[in-house]
């Protein structure tokens, strides 16, 4: 448990003078909280006397409950603020160890488990350096300053309080250790929750289409069940913590009170420091009273902790190494050599021994069935995969060899899958550059047949398309990424089969436009329509990983290999029956 919080050290040390301060104030105050007994103490002797003269301990109670408020002030806002600085940070330094993941570690953890930790896991955290940081301090100094008043009023009574120690220590430390499994229980469930909530909420659209509602909520209910029951658990143990403390510390007050009534019957003590030592008892024991808070404050931080950590300790999967030999401006050559690459370790290779090269200005097609590995090969041109060196190269110079923002500059590429801020189109579509003039902005839209479309919104440009472009159809959603790429005119563009969702008649005028506004320019289309791949100077196809066939639309017509069997079934021909070649069901436009 501490080695994980010890591994906060960093995120605290900024702001060790705020908290060593509020540390320090603590302290003063549990200093002037003591002198109230004492002073109480000083004026029930005095009025016992016969003494009427009190104006001492009360003007010396009224300076230290003034004194005390001021300095409680001042310090808890010092170590609130402490921990609202110290959850900041973590907040940035996850979100941007988030940003530099890739594929492998989101396809390992959900958006939810990643949510739970940037929202709840940090909060506790922050809680705990807020709060705990406070309880503790209340722990060591009210037990200090407790304990300094009851040897200085009487030292017998103070050893009453020692026996019960040991069975306090030891059951604190028993329950701790259940508590922090019980801790780590809820947070991993909550994650689940947090998880099975976003994929619902996402796919909302599917799961109404397909009436399957009263199933999503009985997932659900089994998701929250469990999460509840692992809450159960960890609220047993703490309410055990929190029962058995202020018993323990109990038994001391009843022997005190046996005890202490003998000496001031026998003269040994006086009324007013009997008085005065039940309340420096109450102090000194106080911390046990809460002392099941603490641990399960204390765990339920480390717990966080370490699943915080869990994301800073993973190295990212694309490191940002330029050798300082890539030229400034890419001109478009590409050229890959025995390029194989494979998701993780002992599955089959997504792409095998790939050898290609792509000159300056040219626009090729790659084409093949699904899981051939075609978006795969177009991801290590911009590294979201990362060929082994010496496999992928631009303009001669391996992709690796390349900063990171110049590579996903110059070579853009438009996903398969069309996503959408939140905004509106024209944030949308300047993305990488909202400071663009809005004469680009409507260009790009026109060269992915998008304008007319825009202007038929009421809001124009200013239309909100909703979280993840929910108000457009799919064929917008897919135009109007195209013409985020489009506006950047980057060298290289890298189109993803982004023309599913699109009619045939967009996309033959598009792809008339494209020729255009990308001549000169190298342009890499996947596609699973010969409409689409005859526009290219050159078409690939893939199979089980490898390029399988090359040329232009009529060699490989006349080739009449695979290329030429797809042409005839989209064209509404018979196939030829090829057992080794199956090409995606729905692909004929």
């Amino acid at each position: 448990m501490l080695k994980s919080l010890l591994r906060l050290r960093p995120f605290i040390a900024p702001y060790r003078w705020r908290l060593s301060f509020g540390v320090g104030a603590f302290g003063l105050a549990r200093l002037f909280e003591g002198l109230v007994p004492f002073f109480l103490a000083m004026g029930i002797d005095r009025i016992a006397a016969g003494n009427g003269d009190v104006a001492l301990p009360v003007l010396g109670i009224g300076a230290a409950v003034a004194v005390r408020y001021l300095t409680v002030t001042t310090a808890r806002y010092a170590v609130r603020t402490a921990g609202q600085r110290v959850a900041f940070d973590l907040r940035q330094r996850l979100y941007g160890d988030l940003q530099r993941q890739g594929a492998r570690f989101f396809n390992q953890h959900s958006i939810g488990d990643m949510m739970t930790r940037a929202v709840a896991d940090i909060s506790l955290i922050q809680r705990l350096i807020a709060m705990g940081t406070i309880l503790v301090i209340i722990l060591a100094y009210a037990t200090l300053v407790g304990f300094s008043f009851m040897l200085y009023f009487s030292p017998a009574l103070t050893l009453l309080l020692l026996p019960p120690m040991p069975f306090i220590y030891y059951h604190a430390k028993r329950l701790s250790r259940q508590m922090g499994s019980a801790s780590m229980d809820v947070q991993n469930r909550l994650s689940e929750l947090a998880a099975q909530t976003q994929e619902n909420l996402a796919g909302i659209r599917t799961i109404q289409a397909m009436a399957q509602e009263d199933n999503e909520i009985a997932r659900f209910a089994a998701t929250n069940e469990g999460y509840a029951g692992a809450f159960y658990s960890q609220a047993r143990i703490n309410s055990l913590m929190t029962a058995w403390m202020p018993t323990l510390a109990a038994a001391c007050s009843v022997t005190i009170l046996g005890y202490g009534g003998h000496l001031v019957l026998s003269g040994e003590m006086t009324p007013g420091a009997l008085v005065a030592f039940f309340m420096y008892v109450n102090m000194a024991v106080q911390p046990f009273r809460v002392a099941g808070f603490i641990v399960n404050l204390v765990q339920r931080g480390a717990v966080a902790s370490d699943r915080l950590f869990e994301v800073f300790d993973r190295q990212a999967e694309v490191h940002d190494r330029p050798s300082g030999a890539a030229p400034t401006l890419i001109k478009g050559a590409i050229d890959m050599r025995g390029l194989t690459l494979r998701h993780e370790e002992g599955r089959g290779a997504a792409l095998e021994a790939v050898s290609l090269a792509i000159r300056p200005g040219e626009t090729v097609a790659i084409m093949g069935r699904v899981g051939t590995g075609k978006t795969t090969l177009l991801k290590t041109l911009v590294r979201l995969f990362d060929p082994p060196p010496g496999t992928v190269f631009i303009d001669g110079v391996d992709v690796r060899d390349y900063p990171l923002e110049q590579l996903r500059a110059q070579v853009v590429l438009v996903p398969q899958q069309a996503f959408l801020f939140g905004l509106s189109l024209r944030d949308n579509l300047s993305y990488d550059d909202p400071s663009r003039p809005i004469d680009q902005v409507w260009t790009a839209a026109a060269a992915a047949d998008l304008r007319d479309t825009i202007e038929g919104f009421p809001d124009g440009m200013d239309t909100l398309v909703g979280e993840r472009g929910v108000t457009l159809s799919g064929g917008q959603k897919q135009r109007a990424t195209l013409a985020r790429g489009l506006i950047r005119e980057a060298p290289v563009l890298i189109l993803d089969d982004c023309f599913s969702s699109v009619d045939t008649q967009t996309e033959e005028r598009i792809l008339n436009e494209l020729k255009h506004v990308r001549s000169g320019r190298t342009t890499l289309i996947v596609s699973h329509r010969v409409s689409t791949a005859r526009h290219a100077n050159r078409i690939l196809i893939l199979d089980a990983g490898q390029v399988v066939e090359g040329g232009s639309h009529r060699e490989l017509i006349d080739k009449g290999g695979l290329y030429a069997e797809l042409e005839r079934l989209q064209r509404g021909g018979q196939p030829t029956g090829k057992p080794h070649f199956a090409w995606r069901a729905g692909a004929s436009p």
